[in-house]
């Protein structure tokens, strides 16, 4: 298929993306929950009901941030950017498994 990544290389972005997440991300969505705002979790009908359910939603609002939410543009690189987000769409797909 063309544009398919290689196992290998989809699996170190997911892991750098679980780095990430861990890093900067879990403190408030632990587990793809939100202590702050419980509607505004990462689990898949949240992000589809709040319209952050596509890699490029995800990708901006990383970058921007809303609310409560800090921007992270200015302090995450590109590809930790993209594996955080793919990793976040990826854990809700799984129902974020072993939470």
């Amino acid at each position: 298929m063309p544009g398919a990544m290689a196992p290998a290389v989809a699996a170190t972005g997911l892991e750098l993306g679980a780095t990430v997440f861990e890093a900067q991300c879990a403190a408030c969505h632990v587990g793809g929950g939100n202590i702050i705002r419980r509607g505004k979790n990462l689990k898949s009908k949240a992000l589809e009901r709040n319209h952050v359910d596509t890699l490029e939603l995800v990708k901006q609002l990383v970058i921007e941030g809303k609310g409560n939410m800090s921007a992270y543009g200015d302090r995450l690189t590109e590809a930790e950017i993209d594996a955080v987000s793919a990793y976040v769409l990826a854990q809700a797909a799984a129902g974020w498994p072993g939470n």
